[in-house]
């Protein structure tokens, strides 16, 4: 079943059905189960600690900016949830610089995995990972924040950029 635009003709909703991290999880865990069949380590077993601090540290950043741009939108009251109306247009703490940084976090979040399980085959994914999710996921969200806030999210769009 097809929603019908509100009464101005804007979308309900940005017209993703799935939970935007799943496009996250399935390369990531493709290229782990590939290095157990065909391993490509990522780093000299001699670096390993370097691995595991860096690894820890890019999971703590994804922890953190999460955490930041989820308790932004539950405090303004407005859904994350890509198959939910959005009511207001959060553009400040990690809004500032991203227009999207629960997905630069999840980018992160890749990487740190992929470095401590100590593989490249999930950074070979990630770019085909981005572009599936700026595909079909941003370019929605980003037509629905238009039709939705007009003016206002053309001049953030303008003063921020989409990843960094």
């Amino acid at each position: 079943m097809t929603e019908l635009p509100t009464e101005d003709g804007s979308p309900r909703h940005p017209g993703v059905h799935f939970p935007p991290p799943f496009l996250f999880v399935f390369p990531l865990g493709a290229g782990i189960l590939l290095h157990q069949w065909l391993p490509l380590p990522l780093m000299a077993t001699r670096w390993k600690i370097v691995g595991v601090l860096a690894g820890w540290m890019l999971i703590g950043v994804w922890a953190g900016l999460s955490a930041w741009a989820v308790a932004l939108f539950l405090r303004q009251r407005t859904s994350m949830i890509p198959n939910r109306p959005a009511t207001r247009l959060v553009t400040w703490g990690p809004y500032r610089f991203s227009r999207n940084p629960m997905y630069l976090a999840l980018s992160l979040l890749h990487v740190g995995v992929s470095i401590l399980v100590n593989t490249m085959w999930p950074l070979f994914f990630l770019p085909l990972t981005l572009g599936s999710l700026t595909y079909l996921v941003i370019h929605r969200e980003e037509r629905y924040l238009s039709a939705t806030f007009g003016a206002e999210y053309k001049l953030y769009r303008a003063r921020v950029r989409r990843w960094l």
